[in-house]
């Protein structure tokens, strides 16, 4: 009898033993898979707005639409604007002094892939290959490493985004389009800029002849609502309180 009471206890403490290792080993799998899957910085996952409560980008995408930047700029000097111009490679060869006026004028150059390509279709081979030579081109011409890189048409894979971040570069999506290569109404690309516009947007435009008519009221409506227009670079980060 006493045998049998001594078995019984040993099967209940090995019984709770079992237990609690399998409670243990369900908590760690939580929390580890909880932390493997967070959005973050070092995941490579893309950014579609930054921590900034005071700052918002203007995201300009260029491939085409030289003829503009100029006057572009000149509306940005007018109100001491600084933001980032994402350029193409290939409109970089062939652009090289407006590429200059562009970085000489205080503005970011961040990456834009050399030849418009869509690379969520494109192998990581491909993709490393189109992220590099916009690379660089924009170093041979500015001398600069550039670490943002936006997509063309918004368009990655896996393979985009794990090959961007081996080579130094966070990719950067968009809160807010324009879609001014689309629609040439300098209203409608006002109104979807500034509609609700918060710390840490980021605004998608291209250099065109209704983005420049409606740059001018973009800025002085984002401005007049308390907020500053930064380089994308500033607006992905926290502000500094001092």
């Amino acid at each position: 009898m006493a045998n049998a009471n001594k078995a019984k206890f040993f099967r209940v403490v090995l019984g709770n033993i079992v237990i609690c290792a399998t409670v243990a080993a369900l908590l760690f799998v939580t929390v580890t898979v909880g932390k493997a899957v967070e959005p973050s910085a070092s995941s490579g996952e893309p950014y579609y707005s930054g921590k900034s409560d005071t700052k918002v980008s203007l995201m300009i995408n260029v491939y085409w639409g030289t003829e503009y930047i100029e006057p572009m700029l000149d509306v940005m000097a007018k109100y001491n604007v600084k933001t980032t111009f994402f350029v193409g490679g290939s409109w970089a060869a062939a652009n090289s002094e407006t590429l200059k006026k562009i970085y000489d004028s205080g503005h970011e150059i961040g990456n834009h892939g050399y030849y418009h390509k869509d690379h969520s279709k494109i192998d990581g081979a491909y993709n490393r290959k189109e992220i590099s030579s916009a690379h660089e081109i924009v170093k041979d011409i500015l001398k600069i490493d550039m670490n943002l890189f936006a997509p063309p048409s918004g368009a990655f894979c896996a393979e985009t985004l794990g090959v961007a971040e081996q080579l130094g570069y966070r990719t950067v999506m968009w809160t807010r389009d324009t879609i001014d290569w689309r629609d040439h109404d300098s209203e409608l690309i006002h109104k979807r800029a500034v509609k609700n516009v918060k710390g840490g947007d980021l605004i998608l435009m291209h250099p065109t002849e209704c983005t420049l008519k409606a740059l001018e009221g973009i800025i002085k409506d984002v401005l007049a609502k308390g907020l500053f227009i930064a380089p994308v670079s500033e607006t992905l980060e926290k502000d500094v309180i001092l």
